[in-house]
């Protein structure tokens, strides 16, 4: 583990509309990964919401992110209490089960793009 994620990650920095810098402030508490500001499971929807924002038009970097972060929150819980870490799909829904864009659904078989009518033509 490295110095920066020592007991918190720290926020990355941002350019508000008003061009000032901004920091985000639902950051989550390490070892125990709550929320500091809200107390919930972080990532927290404030704190999704924040990422969205800061990683728009970048998805697989905000995934790369998160990735990171649930190794890094497996380690930590697990270290605390081997029998109450939960399930790997659990914590896994938790950070990487939200960011997912919805994918258009699939054409069915029987969805024929010719018209019956231009078939036998």
């Amino acid at each position: 583990m490295t110095e920066a994620h020592s007991d918190v990650v720290p926020g990355h920095r941002r350019t508000s509309k008003q061009g000032e810098t901004a920091r985000r402030k639902h950051l989550p508490l390490r070892p125990i990964w709550l929320c500091r500001t809200c107390g919930q499971p972080w990532p927290c929807g404030r704190a999704k919401l924040d990422l969205l924002a800061e990683y728009e038009g970048s998805r697989v970097g905000l995934c790369l992110y998160l990735a990171t972060l649930l190794c890094d929150a497996i380690d930590d819980l697990h270290k605390l209490n081997p029998g109450t870490t939960g399930s790997g799909a659990g914590l896994f829904d938790r950070f990487l089960g939200w960011p997912r864009v919805p994918h258009p659904p699939a054409p069915n078989d029987h969805d024929d793009p010719i018209q019956e009518g231009e078939a036998g033509s």
